[in-house]
């Protein structure tokens, strides 16, 4: 009885002494669970309880892994794309944009090319009728050299202009093309060809590419010469002499239309030669240099202003290519007496040009306005720009005619390219009897009726443009009078000169596009002649140093200026920074 009451007591005394051993090993491992909980919570440097901590947590998620559940959450994982609206949105429109570009820059293309046929044609159609009026008042107006003080025929003083500005210049323009007319019969086409078609395929690419960048050397340059012989021969004479004189002008502009009109010639034989070629492995390689500019210009960061002269060398090029393939065209009818059969066997390849050069492009303004964030809306406001060109042109205060700003403004210039039309088409067409006069006076006359229409629609266009564009404002301002080169020049000028008060305008009183430019006066206000060691007299006034502080700037922070505050006499091609 003793023993068993013994062996109870025993048992317990186990039982409670294995709670507390339970307790104490309860108490320790919350107690270490703390520490590794405060340990965690130091910033150890070695990293030594990071390490710990997270092979355990490792440990006790491996158990929870599985591929079936990977699967799963691949399968049902999700995303929400309005979280990031604006990224979105602006993807969208990138799209949209690139779809809206061959719209825009067809119509731009489009209302360019008929531009430059506007120029082109007048080159045929009304030069010949102003240079005509001018010469035969220059013959029937003897009495202004007879010194007398108002001659009684024509009302005007022994000192003034037997020929206005604007008729010199087209005078001028007229005797180039025929000295370059009768140049241009002592090159041989013929034997051009035949030297051309005896070159390499290899050699005849990169003539070609060699003549392209020619071509827009000459462009650049051409027009340069032609103004100053325009300005050389209608500077008022009162200035003091700072020229070689007209005549050596006029000789470097006949040069320069001649060698231009011979390096078009030879661009149209080798475009011939390519055509006329058995495999059309040589036409294949100058389309595929087409797609060589894409690489060349797509990758390039491009400002709303450089894109404008882009688009503007790419209108000119476009219309001289139409003007090439129709002189290959006629060369090849010649060769063919005119069949009307060979037509349809070179129509094939002329689609092919022309559809590559519209892919070309399309494909190259699309990716521009991609990486550069430009809007498809600003191919309006370079039509705008355009018809603003047009329209200004027609002013009172007009400073030039419209087909010198086309092509000071595209870098299209009509000369050399109407000059090399001409050879082709008298040598491609001979004109015999009378049928043959009669025939060629119709055609005349129905070129003169496409450049009236022409002209009246793009007038047309032009002012709904402009007035779209808002820029009626722009167009009653008075021209620019300088280069924006030229601008601290000619503030450093005008710290020791004054100009004269000018006669305020009228407000309220628009022009109309249609009367005739005025002149103004030839004799100004006289000015106090001062010299340049005054310079060093005088100190300029703060309002005189703030301008030229503000002038310096704009020079330096110009490529955000508006379109029309580009220089007007800027060659397309030139660089704009």
């Amino acid at each position: 009885m003793a023993d068993s009451v013994a062996a109870g007591l025993a048992d317990e005394n186990e039982t409670e002494n294995e709670d507390k051993e339970r307790e104490k090993r309860l108490f320790s491992g919350v107690r270490k669970t703390e520490k590794q909980a405060t340990a965690s919570d130091l910033t150890e440097t070695l990293g030594f309880y990071e390490r710990k901590a997270k092979y355990k947590e490792r440990k006790s998620n491996v158990s929870d892994l599985s591929l079936v559940r990977f699967i799963s959450a691949e399968l049902t994982r999700g995303y929400f794309l309005e979280h990031n609206e604006a990224k979105y949105t602006e993807r969208r429109e990138r799209v949209y944009t690139c779809l809206r570009i061959p719209k825009e820059l067809e119509k731009l293309m489009m209302f360019g090319f008929f531009l430059c046929l506007d120029v082109f044609l007048y080159v045929f159609t009304l030069l010949p009728l102003r240079v005509l009026l001018a010469l035969i008042r220059l013959l029937t107006l003897p009495c202004c050299g007879l010194r007398a003080s108002i001659c009684p025929y024509c009302k005007k003083s022994s000192g003034s202009r037997i020929l206005q500005p604007a008729q010199v210049c087209d005078v001028l323009k007229g005797f180039i093309m025929v000295l370059c007319y009768f140049m241009m019969d002592y090159v041989d086409y013929s034997m051009m060809y035949h030297l051309i078609r005896g070159q390499s395929v290899i050699k005849l690419y990169i003539i070609y590419n060699m003549l392209e960048v020619a071509d827009r050397l000459f462009s650049s340059f051409g027009q340069d010469i032609l103004d100053a012989l325009y300005w050389t021969a209608t500077e008022p004479k009162e200035r003091k002499r700072a020229h070689i004189g007209v005549i050596p002008h006029f000789f470097m502009a006949v040069l320069y239309v001649f060698l231009h009109a011979i390096l078009i010639m030879v661009q149209a034989t080798t475009l011939n030669v390519a055509f006329n070629s058995h495999n059309k492995s040589l036409l294949t390689i100058m389309m595929s240099n087409n797609f060589v500019e894409i690489k060349g210009s797509v990758f390039k960061k491009f400002e709303k202003n450089n894109l404008f002269q882009m688009s503007n060398s790419d209108i000119k090029e476009r219309f001289t290519n139409y003007t090439l393939l129709l002189i290959v065209c006629l060369r090849n009818m010649e060769q063919f007496s005119w069949n009307p059969d060979h037509l349809w066997v070179l129509f094939p390849d002329v689609c092919m040009v022309i559809a590559s050069e519209i892919a070309v492009d399309v494909v190259k303004h699309a990716f521009i306005t991609k990486f550069n964030d430009i809007t498809a809306d600003v191919y309006s406001e370079y039509r705008a720009s355009l018809a603003f060109d047009l329209v200004s042109s027609r002013q009172k205060n007009a400073y030039t005619d419209y087909s010198d700003s086309v092509s000071r403004r595209m870098g299209f210039i009509p000369l050399p390219l109407a000059l090399l039309l001409i050879r082709v088409v008298t040598s491609s067409v001979k004109i015999q009897g009378s049928l043959s006069i009669v025939c060629v006076v119709l055609f005349y006359l129905g070129m003169i009726t496409l450049k009236v229409l022409n002209s009246i629609v793009l007038l047309g266009k032009s002012c709904m443009y402009v007035k779209e564009a808002n820029m009626e404002e722009k167009l009653f301002q008075n021209p620019p009078s300088a280069a924006p080169s030229r601008v601290s020049s000619r503030a450093h000028r005008t710290k020791h000169t004054r100009e004269p008060p000018g006669e305020p305008e009228e407000e309220g009183v628009s022009a109309s596009v249609t009367t005739q430019p005025t002149q103004r006066d030839e004799c100004p206000a006289p000015q106090i002649p001062t010299s340049e060691s005054d310079q060093f007299l005088t100190t300029p006034d703060e309002s005189e140093e703030k301008s030229l502080i503000q002038d310096d700037t704009e020079l330096k922070h110009s490529p955000k200026k508006d379109l029309l505050e580009i220089d007007r006499f800027t060659i397309c091609g030139n660089r704009i920074d």
